[in-house]
């Protein structure tokens, strides 16, 4: 870890996500400066909850940009009317929405796991409501946690598609109905094109096929392999109606199968631009900016391994500040093979969340206090090292 000058209050930039199970990313933040303020009472901390486009990402963009909590009533993945929440950042023209908020796996119970008949419709009308909101301009969806695997009609729906068979008769709404798809009719709610829509998302899949939304995602979703047989069929045809509509083929774009196909269900019907969630969440947040005014950043992540480093928040936000002249800390619940990774793309310190011996469950249930208490061992590290850099520079002047 570098050593800093010493006699001089430290500015931390904190840039964590969540600890999955157990915190949010702006609990998570929180604890790690209570946990740093036990060595430093005078350290500066800007405090940056981040996310990957998944669940948690509204609350953490709203948090990270002084942005307001929306609420709007739509309809859950079978159809169910609920209240989801949705954001409004910091700079009052960009809205976030989260898909998990009301198509996402969490919203049922696992009994009720079923990606044959699971829509997105609600996920349509959460961006919908934030596009009519009076001066928004740019819409961000985060699709992380989906319980779908409808290619996205169910969201084209409520924005103007219809999706008929053979007879003219309107589908149901899910996946497995897509088997029976004749033609698409319909264009785009002209409300919905005075946005500009972006989609947050690492997943990199193609719609369909053995890496596809039906055969990597389905499985999690309640799917047996007899229905990820069927759902990858049903997904087939729709690529085929859905190239047929648009005059090209979507189905092999990176991301067209993320979500269970709402990737490919934005892009189509919503004009959507498909980015990294790493990168729209730190261009949102301003994270180079804060980033440029720190001594050091923290980051911190409920288990890191292999993939940490590639494509995520927390291998970005190492990146960066190593791209910035900036030394890292990572605090992290626990790590698994490759984690090593991390190291190379410039991380200075790793601080494990952990007191000693204990199940998963009682760690997930301390996690606030753990995690501070780790932010505090890394505090006392840095100290050492500040320590050491003066002794040295004594040496060097006797």
């Amino acid at each position: 870890m570098t050593a800093f000058a010493p006699g001089t209050p430290l500015r931390v930039l904190i840039a964590p996500q969540a600890f999955k199970g157990s915190c949010d990313a702006v609990a998570v933040a929180a604890a790690i400066a209570r946990g740093l303020r036990r060595m430093w009472p005078d350290v500066v901390c800007d405090e940056l909850p981040l996310a990957d486009g998944g669940e948690g990402t509204v609350h953490a963009l709203v948090a990270a940009t002084n942005g307001t909590i929306q609420r709007s009533r739509v309809h859950d993945p079978l159809g169910r009317e609920i209240e989801a929440e949705w954001g409004i950042l910091g700079d009052r023209r960009t809205a976030v929405v989260e898909m998990a908020a009301a198509s996402g796996l969490p919203l049922l119970r696992d009994d009720e796991r079923d990606p044959r008949v699971a829509s997105t419709r609600g996920t349509g009308e959460l961006i919908l409501a934030a596009a009519t909101t009076n001066g928004i301009g740019r819409v961000l969806v985060g699709i992380g946690g989906s319980a779908t695997n409808d290619g996205g009609t169910g969201m084209a729906r409520t924005v103007g598609f219809r999706f008929v068979d053979r007879e003219g008769q309107d589908l149901p709404e899910g996946g497995a109905a897509l088997a029976r798809l004749q033609r698409i009719e319909g264009q785009t709610d002209a409300r919905l094109l005075r946005v500009s829509v972006e989609v947050a998302s690492d997943v990199r899949n193609p719609l369909v096929g053995p890496e596809g939304a039906s055969a990597v995602f389905g499985p999690q979703k309640g799917a047996t392999p007899d229905v990820v047989r069927e759902l990858d069929a049903a997904l087939t045809r729709y690529a085929d109606v859905l190239a047929r509509f648009l005059g090209r083929d979507i189905r092999d774009v990176p991301g067209a199968g993320a979500a269970g196909g709402l990737g490919a269900g934005l892009m189509a019907f919503a004009d959507a631009k498909m980015r990294s969630g790493a990168d729209v969440v730190m261009t949102a947040t301003r994270f180079a900016e804060r980033a440029r005014s720190a001594d050091l950043v923290i980051t911190g992540e409920g288990r890191v391994d292999a993939q940490s480093a590639y494509g995520k928040v927390t291998g970005a936000v190492i990146a960066k500040a190593k791209e910035l002249g900036r030394p890292s800390a990572l605090i992290a619940g626990g790590v698994a093979e490759g984690h090593g990774a991390l190291f190379e793309a410039g991380l200075g310190a790793l601080e494990i969340a952990s007191d000693g011996p204990s199940s998963v469950q009682d760690a997930m249930r301390r996690a606030d206090t753990l995690i501070a208490s780790a932010a505090e061992r890394l505090a006392r590290s840095i100290a050492l090292g500040r320590q050491t850099a003066v002794g040295a520079t004594a040496r060097g002047r006797g």
